[in-house]
Formats: structure tokens, C-alpha cells, sequence
């Protein structure tokens, strides 16, 4: 059994130091105002760097454990260690890997998921769809106390069919109309488009207009209200526009393998810990091409 989980949580790690987050970390690492050792270890916050606590968060993710059991776990994996640069007696404290979740910022985790998703050679055709994550696994009586007033995190995600890999998403606590958020999570994303499907709900005239000025073909059903939209929905090719069943597959994958509900307290903790799970999500698919 130690065997196996060594040998998933080895595969991470060793794909974590050959990709382009290890490099494009060491850069930073590098240029960081923090005066640092040669290990996993610096003399700024918490004794350890932004990478370092990165990756256990990462492990964590995959090997679906708690801080305390990993920290027990990664004691006996010295080949982890030593790719964190860490010895033994360096890993940190189960309260430490805890915290700074909580303190390393949004555009350090979104970093990760758009170099994880670098990792693949995507194809012409994306998806864009919405899902609810529970927020809490506890009795109504613990979400009345702590004010637990919406139970979902509404995440939008945008994928590649091809590859099943998730480009970006966009994390919510209010319901926002479907269409709004694709405005925010397309137009970000242009560069990675060729064609874009969708449903019913991101249906907005002018969400089409500028993708087709950026060059993207949006495939988006329209809201039929008469006959100019139900001859537009005749007109949309189902080959294409069936591709966004990938994202239903793909959403039930992340909550198979990493679980239906966050975790996290807070609203941006919860938010981080989506972000976590797509980018190893996306590392473990890279693995899986890698190993045939």
C-alpha cells in the first residue's frame, strides 16, 4: 500500500520539477526580495517557500489526505523530500501547510492552473459550462451557526474537449447569470479559443459578436423566443456543439476523484481549493499521456 501511494505522489512531484511551474518558480524564487537558502527552506514567512507549500497542497489534493496524515506520510517518502529540497527534519508543521493556504494569494494558485494546463497540446474545440460545489458536508444545524446561508460554490469552468483539461474557471457565491460569467471567463481566454460550445444560458448577442471579432467561432444555442432563434438552433452544427457533453464528464471526474465538497472556512479559501483540484486534475492527465 505505501508503495502505490509513494509511487502516485512520486509521479506528481517528479512532473511538478520537470514543468514549466518549477522553472518559471525558480525565476521568481530567484528575483524574491526574501533572502533564501538553497533549499526548500527561506528566512521569510512561515520558513518556507511559495513553491514548496505549493506542491504539498498539490499532494494533499491527490493523495486525499489530512495535513496531519501527510505530513506522517511524506516523513517516510525521503525522494519527495529531497525534490522540495527538504530533509526529513525540515518538513513543516501539519498548522504551517494549513495556514498558508489560507495566505498565499488567488493569482499564485491560478498561475499554477494555467501552468498546468500548458502541460497539453489542446485541440479547436473548448466548452463552457457551470456546477455547484458544496460548501459544507455538516448538519443544518452547523450551517445555521456559522451562517452558512448559500450551501454551493457556483464554479463555471472552461475546458478543452480534446484533452478533458480545464483552461480556467470562475468561482461565485452569488448566482450570477451564466452569461455574465462566460463575458468574464471567454474574453480572458481568447487566446486559447478556436471554437467555443455552450448552452442556452450563456445565449447573449453580444458575447457572440465579440468572439467573432477575436476570431472564435462561438457554437451557443439561443433562448428560442421565436422563430429567428429556432431557425439559428437548426442551423448550428450538432457535431460540434455535442462536444459539450465533455464538460459534464469532466466535472463528474473532479468530484469522483477529488471529492464533492470544500473544505476550506473562508469564501477565498474555498475558492483556492477549486483552483488546487483543477491544476491536479490537469497534472494528473498529463502523468496519465506521459505513461500511455
Amino acid at each position: 500500500m505505501s508503495n502505490l501511494v509513494g509511487s502516485g505522489a512520486g509521479r506528481l512531484c517528479c512532473a511538478h520539477e520537470a514543468s514549466p511551474l518549477h522553472k518559471e518558480g525558480s525565476n521568481a524564487r530567484s528575483k524574491s526580495r526574501r533572502r533564501k537558502s538553497k533549499t526548500g527552506r527561506s528566512e521569510g514567512f512561515s520558513g518556507y517557500t511559495d513553491w514548496v507549500l505549493v506542491s504539498i497542497h498539490g499532494l494533499k489534493t491527490y493523495l486525499d489526505l489530512s495535513y496531519r496524515r501527510l505530513l506522517d506520510v511524506l516523513h517516510e517518502m525521503p525522494r519527495i523530500a529531497r525534490i522540495l529540497d527538504l530533509e526529513g527534519g525540515q518538513l513543516p508543521d501539519f498548522t504551517t501547510v494549513c495556514a498558508r493556504m489560507q495566505d498565499l494569494k488567488m493569482p499564485l494558485w491560478r498561475d499554477f492552473l494555467r501552468l498546468s494546463a500548458e502541460l497539453h497540446e489542446t485541440g479547436e474545440i473548448q466548452a463552457i459550462d457551470a456546477t455547484g460545489m458544496d460548501r459544507v458536508a455538516a448538519s443544518q444545524h452547523y450551517a445555521k451557526r456559522t451562517n452558512y446561508t448559500f450551501r454551493a460554490v457556483k464554479t463555471t469552468a472552461l475546458i478543452d474537449c480534446k484533452t478533458g483539461v480545464i483552461l480556467d474557471i470562475h468561482c461565485s457565491m452569488k448566482q450570477l447569470h451564466d452569461s455574465q460569467v462566460g463575458w468574464q471567463l471567454l474574453t480572458r481566454n481568447l487566446d486559447k479559443l478556436t471554437k467555443v460550445t455552450a448552452d442556452k444560458g450563456f445565449d447573449w448577442e453580444l458575447l457572440r459578436h465579440t468572439l467573432r471579432s477575436e476570431g472564435v467561432k462561438p457554437v451557443i444555442k439561443y433562448r428560442e423566443f421565436g422563430w429567428y432563434a429556432v431557425a439559428n438552433n437548426v442551423l448550428i452544427d450538432d457535431t460540434t456543439y455535442h462536444q459539450r457533453s465533455n464538460i459534464e464528464s469532466t466535472f463528474f471526474a473532479l468530484r469522483r476523484k477529488y471529492g464533492e465538497i470544500v473544505r476550506a472556512r473562508t469564501w477565498f479559501g474555498q475558492f483556492r481549493e477549486i483552483v488546487l483540484k483543477c491544476a491536479v486534475r490537469n497534472v494528473e492527465l498529463a502523468l496519465n499521456d506521459v505513461n500511455g
